[in-house]
């Protein structure tokens, strides 16, 4: 269905008319400044009754396109439901500096921690449909990028809009839960799933782990923790090569207490593949029930009039240059003669 979202504005399009019908009772005053226009710049021919005819026609056509798109044309598309049953979760991504480390695998090509999990969570984000996400970056503190949402695309955008050392160095692991937990006070009929991923160890933030579980404990939130990293990594020196265990920084103990306390499970996520894994399981979750919901799907249509006004409104110039480009070129013709 086509209409207009604010129709009011085609009131606007005598406005010209009025300008110009007040302006003729003021002609009697004496102009004391006249200021050249492109018009009066205009060939002999144009000033024809018929070229400012069509001036006048083309000035119209401009105006009526502008006050059609300040009136915002829409289409509005057919009722589609969106399912009833649903889960709601938070995603909290850590961007610290250790997720530089190169000791993963996607599809044989060696990446940082944050470019798998990138890869891997963005499969998850698109299979979520009828669920409500969220996403939480941290690092020496917790933002929130996305607020639980249906929109998926604008949360994996984010995701991969995000760069390691956006938020800092550190690793404020309470932080995330504590605004995770926040963002669900509002919510009745929700299973409050909180999904953390990280590689170390809480170093920063104004909330300690022990803290942010009770905080999770306490609102009823269950905490999923992953811990990102291999446990073996080939190191070339000066004094040739060996193995180093990168993910020696993890503190498996603390995420294994904050997910068992709150009801949720930790996971260990050495590679994409085991990734991948994790999040099957997690499709597993109970969704829940709410009401059917339906939406319109809308098409905005105003760059079509403000385009076709750009458009004429460039016209008349081409004209004028062309016109003089062509007098100057029979001019010289006509000298050489």
């Amino acid at each position: 269905m086509f209409e207009f979202a604010w129709w009011w504005m085609l009131c606007l399009f005598p406005l010209p008319w009025i300008i110009r019908l007040l302006s003729r009772r003021t002609q009697s005053v004496e102009v004391a400044l006249r200021v050249p226009t492109l018009l009066n710049n205009l060939p002999d021919t144009q000033s024809s009754k018929s070229s400012t005819l069509g001036l006048h026609l083309l000035a119209t056509v401009i105006w009526l396109c502008l006050v059609i798109a300040a009136a915002r044309p829409q289409w509005l598309g057919e009722p589609v439901s969106i399912p009833s049953e649903g889960r709601e979760m938070m995603l909290a991504v850590d961007l610290s500096g250790s997720m530089k480390i190169e000791d993963m695998l996607v599809n044989g090509r060696q990446v940082n921690r944050l470019t798998m999990i990138k890869s891997v969570l963005h499969d998850f984000i698109q299979r979520r449909v009828g669920d409500r996400l969220g996403l939480i970056l941290f690092a020496d503190t917790a933002y929130l990028q996305a607020p639980l949402t249906y929109d998926r695309e604008t949360v994996a955008t984010l995701l991969d809009e995000a760069v390691i050392g956006l938020v800092g160095e550190q690793t404020a692991i309470g932080d995330a839960i504590g605004l995770g937990v926040k963002r669900f006070e509002l919510k009745t009929d929700s299973n409050r799933v909180l999904i953390l991923l990280t590689d170390g160890q809480n170093t920063a933030g104004n909330i300690s782990p022990e803290q942010a579980k009770e905080l999770a404990v306490d609102a009823g939130v269950t905490v999923y923790t992953i811990g990102v990293g291999a446990d073996v990594m080939t190191v070339n020196s000066f004094f040739g090569s060996r193995q180093v265990n990168p993910s020696q920084e993890l503190d498996e103990t603390m995420l294994t207490d904050i997910a068992k306390a709150t009801g949720g499970q930790y996971f260990r996520a050495r590679d994409a593949a085991e990734l991948e894994q994790i999040y099957a399981m997690l499709d597993q979750l109970q969704p829940i029930a709410g009401d059917e919901r339906k939406m319109r799907p809308l098409t905005a249509l105003y760059y079509y009039p403000l385009a076709l006004a750009l458009l004429l409104s460039i016209l008349p110039v081409v004209g004028l240059l062309l016109s003089q480009l062509w007098r100057r070129i029979f001019a010289m013709r006509v000298s050489a003669e």
